[in-house]
């Protein structure tokens, strides 16, 4: 469950933060910020305790419903703050349930009062009402919420307005997360033996067959699709689960989007290159001999599984390819990032941009050389280490120091055919005349700037041995 095309509602109790939180998400996921209570507040010209002082709790009520379900009845979607009274009301609750992906704001009830008891909130005038009240509202926020997440904390919220499930044990809740009557499971057999079982209990009775492909980027090969077309017995209630790293997540993404002309599928990554990166948002493909990614589709995931501990298996050398794309990130947000930020990074460029037209595309810092490279060296070129090459040569058109990445990563020079790499290179993204769109570093932030194929192509040959 996510919320494309859906709204984000917080609810919780008074003290939990929810406008606050609603403002950093909606700002994160590029969405209107709306508050019940200061809409009330600015509709009537009055504030919520006036209100409750010369009209009373019930007509506030019935004003709240009726505002809360305008807003959700929006086809617009937007980040929805609501009062923390505002789910006692069924007609609230139903609307909700059709129009909203709706996140509790938890918060314990200590915490709640030392942040409103010297307010003039009406219902936060005596401790013990304001306790029994407390536990009152529980089973209804309990009952509408999609998700929960603590007080303050955005990246789960955005996390999980994108379908992200981030939960260290999380492989062992596969069998509630994943849905339909039926499951493919999709994975290598390096990952089927350290991690298949358990997914294959988690799942259970539904578990209909197991899918084994080959490891990395040979994956993603036609003729490996059309086996798993071939293979499936699925029926459009069915869902494919990928088990696995990118290529893997990649893979069985397209078979999903394609197969029975869309099954669902859900996203269980296990290398850092997946969980802060290719997992999210719902780009799959495969490649073909001219270039890397160059078939796919947007085939959002049912839900993305995340499960930190299954990185604790994970090679240093594979741990490394996931390092390239949290420096990337950590560029992109100009900021410290852990691998949860990272991906909640991501997370709100793609829900902004589900396909990959506006901002979605800053992504892609560096991935213009790195898929040359790749395609250049027929994919023997690790991820990681040509994204680390790309991020030097849109470091150096953008102005920037190239110290970050070195320091992090040290990436040095490949030996591949530059006419190869080139031609890779443009068909890897559209030409504007005779200039390259490219990813670069601006001033304010990341941008898409045209340069000359003159400029691009020198950029191109200082990563190339």
């Amino acid at each position: 469950m996510n919320a494309l095309g859906r709204h984000v509602a917080l609810v919780g109790f008074m003290g939990a933060g929810k406008t606050r939180l609603a403002r950093d998400v909606a700002t994160r996921v590029g969405r209107e910020c709306v508050d019940a209570d200061r809409a009330i507040e600015g509709r009537t010209q009055l504030s919520v305790s006036q209100f409750f002082a010369q009209r009373g709790e019930l007509e506030f009520r019935v004003m709240e419903a009726s505002m809360v379900r305008e807003a959700l009845r929006s086809d617009t979607p937007a980040v929805i703050a609501l009062g923390g009274g505002a789910v006692k009301t069924p007609e609230v609750r139903d609307a909700l349930r059709r129009h909203a992906l709706t996140v509790l704001v938890d918060v314990d009830v200590e915490t709640a009062w030392e942040r409103v008891k010297r307010s003039d909130r009406p219902l936060a005038q005596n401790e013990q009402q304001f306790r029994k009240l407390f536990d009152e509202r529980q089973p209804l926020y309990r009952e509408v919420a999609d998700v929960v997440v603590k007080s303050g904390d955005a990246d789960g919220a955005v996390l999980a307005a994108a379908g992200v499930h981030h939960e260290i044990g999380s492989l062992e809740r596969l069998g509630e997360l994943a849905p339909g009557d039926q499951v493919a499971l999709v994975a290598d057999a390096h990952v089927l033996g350290i991690h298949g079982a358990r997914a294959q209990e988690a799942l259970g009775a539904r578990l209909a067959t197991v899918h084994e492909v080959p490891a990395g980027e040979e994956a993603k090969r036609l003729q490996v699709a059309e086996r798993l077309w071939d293979e499936l017995t699925l029926d459009r209630g069915g869902s494919v689960v990928a088990l696995g790293g990118g290529s893997t997540t990649d893979l069985a993404g397209y078979v999903a989007a394609s197969y029975l002309r869309g099954v669902a599928w859900v996203a269980v990554p296990t290398t850092l290159v997946g969980q802060i990166d290719a997992a999210i948002g719902g780009k799959t493909a495969i490649d073909i001999r001219g270039g890397k990614n160059l078939v796919g589709a947007f085939h959002w995931p049912a839900r993305t599984v995340i499960d930190p501990a299954l990185l604790e298996t994970l090679p240093e050398r594979e741990r490394r390819q996931g390092l390239a794309e949290l420096v990337k990130t950590q560029l992109l947000a100009g900021a410290e990032l852990d691998a949860r930020g990272a991906a909640a990074y991501k997370a709100g460029l793609c829900l902004q941009d589900p396909h990959d037209t506006g901002v979605r595309r800053f992504l892609n810092l560096g991935h213009t050389f790195a898929h040359a490279l790749e395609a250049a060296a027929d994919f023997e070129l690790t991820h990681g280490d040509a994204v680390a090459l790309g991020l030097l040569a849109a470091l150096r058109l953008s102005g920037r120091d190239t110290g970050p990445v070195e320091s992090a990563l040290a990436p040095q020079p490949v030996a591949v055919d530059r006419e190869r790499a080139w031609a890779a290179l443009l068909r890897d993204k559209k030409r504007s005349g005779g200039d390259i769109n490219l990813v670069l570093l601006g001033a304010d932030g990341p941008l898409v700037e045209a340069r000359p194929e003159a400029e691009v192509r020198a950029a191109l040959a200082t990563l190339i041995a």
